[in-house]
């Protein structure tokens, strides 16, 4: 089934680069991983998927132990500040940079390493409580304030989009963020390199490649509805 699932999201990101002429190789598929066995894990790799999602350090941590080496795992959940430390060397990426604190404790933690970790800004583009998050319009501020980190590299941003049963109807989040993401990049902020947008989930990831999507995070679509 896994396999099965793969292959029609594959056709799907197929068609969404045709419909925006866009390259297949500039959209990475994150599969997220969350809650799954690691057999069924596997089964994904087996697929020839080697990049995963975790949104819990816990759970990154059990798995990054029993699951092969090539795998590159992202953290794309809320990260505790006294977690940082237990994901450094892990993960390729941190998709979920959501506070200066976090920024800070990251920081301090690759100072000690000496290491340079690659992030995403968090940006709350609907302005949803339940959402973690930048505002949109502290986002700039924010970037220009950790680009002054030396072993933090800045290399886009990240969005949660609203849950809705009509993809289309957060076109405009996505278009939002890209927008966003080109305002910074003419800012020619030293030390940032703004080239990732990772939006997109099951449910809209095909409208988020159209607008703009470098990664798209997908997990009920491979593995099926989490019970």
């Amino acid at each position: 089934m896994i396999r099965e699932n793969l292959a029609k999201i594959e056709a799907n990101i197929q068609k969404a680069c045709e419909r925006s002429g866009r390259k297949r190789e500039d959209i990475t598929l994150i599969v997220v991983s969350k809650t799954q066995s690691i057999d069924t894990i596997k089964e994904a790799y087996d697929a020839s998927i080697r990049v995963f999602g975790e949104n819990r350090v816990q759970e990154l941590n059990e798995k990054y132990t029993l699951l092969p080496d090539d795998i590159k795992w992202h953290m794309i959940g809320h990260l505790q500040t006294n977690k940082v430390k237990s994901v450094m060397g892990k993960v390729e990426l941190i998709h979920s940079v959501d506070s200066l604190r976090l920024a800070e404790a990251i920081e301090k933690e690759a100072a000690k390493q000496d290491v340079v970790v690659d992030v995403l800004v968090e940006v709350n583009v609907a302005g949803e409580d339940s959402k973690f998050g930048f505002r949109f319009e502290e986002v700039v501020s924010f970037v220009k304030t950790i680009a002054n980190m030396p072993h933090i590299r800045v290399c886009g941003l990240m969005t949660i989009a609203p849950f809705v049963d009509i993809p289309e109807e957060n076109r405009e989040v996505f278009r939002t963020l890209r927008k966003l993401l080109v305002d910074i990049n003419d800012k020619n902020i030293d030390n940032v390199p703004m080239g990732v947008l990772s939006m997109g989930m099951t449910n809209d990831y095909e409208v988020a490649i159209e607008e703009g999507a470098t990664m798209v995070r997908i997990g009920t679509a491979v593995f099926g509805e989490r019970v």
